[in-house]
């Protein structure tokens, strides 16, 4: 289980969430650099042997920094790639494994092996409990307004309904996105938030500048909860949608898994927090920023 130590060394207790098409090498290093977890998932390295250079390339540049780095992997056997990944991500001694839309009960051991902590994207109580079950490190509480894939519980409700049957380390992801609101994820209960919509707004994200244009232009009432992109209810840019022709001028929606594939790419995904993204910046900016909210938010 990961120590209180090991989560003191961060700069400020966040995590870059791992975001689809969005966290590549140049976020998830400058993350870790800026003293917080950079995350991201292996499916955006579109082969094994990119991941493989990405993995390798990560690990050199992050020699010595305050924060580390985390690969998503995504355990359903829809994935043709999850073993192949999850093999990669161990050879390379990745030093955080975040497990989504799956058991973990696979990975834990062989990843505790070489010293390695396992987190697990939880989106229910239930399957909160099977995560502990299975021996995590760490619980990812995944609630309303986070951008893409997102949960459905109030936060506030979340954390104090797990913190009733589990004592270990416990981040929360949804509509975060300062320094402010981390402080009162701690004081809710949570060691750790998840911040993702920010640092898509980065110039070291491989989100296209119109998607982070687009972003710095949205307030709250411009995110639209739809399962017309993935099948799965996810948080999405109005604007992007209708784009793609996936959200009619008047509202409406397409059906459940109406579109392809393609569409990923340009129907952008954010979280409600997005309001508070206001401009372009560096990720070391973004953290500084963040950071100093979050000691303010403290004193």
């Amino acid at each position: 289980m990961l120590s209180p130590n090991e989560l003191q060394k961060l700069r400020v207790p966040v995590v870059a969430a791992p975001m689809f098409l969005v966290s590549g090498p140049e976020l998830v290093v400058a993350s870790a650099q800026a003293g917080i977890v950079g995350a991201f998932p292996t499916l955006n390295a579109r082969t094994p042997e990119i991941l493989d250079a990405w993995l390798l390339d990560m690990a050199y540049r992050i020699r010595g920094a305050q924060g580390t780095i985390a690969a998503n992997l995504i355990l359903h056997p829809s994935n043709p790639r999850r073993d192949i990944d999850l093999e990669m991500v161990i050879r390379h001694q990745v030093p955080w494994i975040i497990t989504s839309v799956g058991s973990p009960a696979p990975v834990v051991e062989r990843v505790r092996a070489y010293g390695g902590r396992v987190l697990a994207d939880v989106a229910t109580i239930r399957h909160a409990r099977k995560a502990i079950d299975a021996g995590v490190d760490m619980l990812v509480l995944l609630t309303a307004g986070a951008g893409g894939n997102t949960g459905w519980l109030n936060p506030f409700a979340f954390i104090e309904e797990v913190r009733s049957f589990w004592s270990g380390p416990l981040a929360v992801a949804g509509g975060i996105t300062t320094g402010r609101q981390v402080r009162a994820a701690q004081i809710a209960g949570a060691d750790l938030a998840y911040v993702g919509t920010p640092f898509i707004a980065t110039h070291e994200s491989l989100a296209a500048d119109e998607y982070k244009s687009a972003l710095c232009g949205a307030g709250a009432d411009d995110i639209v909860l739809t399962d017309a992109v993935t099948g799965i209810p996810a948080n999405f840019l109005a604007s992007s949608l209708r784009d793609n022709g996936i959200m009619n001028a008047d509202g409406s929606l397409l059906p459940k898994g109406a579109t392809d594939i393609a569409s990923w790419k340009t129907a952008w995904s954010a979280g409600h927090g997005v309001g508070s993204v206001e401009a372009v910046c560096s990720v070391a900016q973004r953290v500084d920023a963040i950071a100093s909210q979050w000691l303010a938010a403290g004193r």
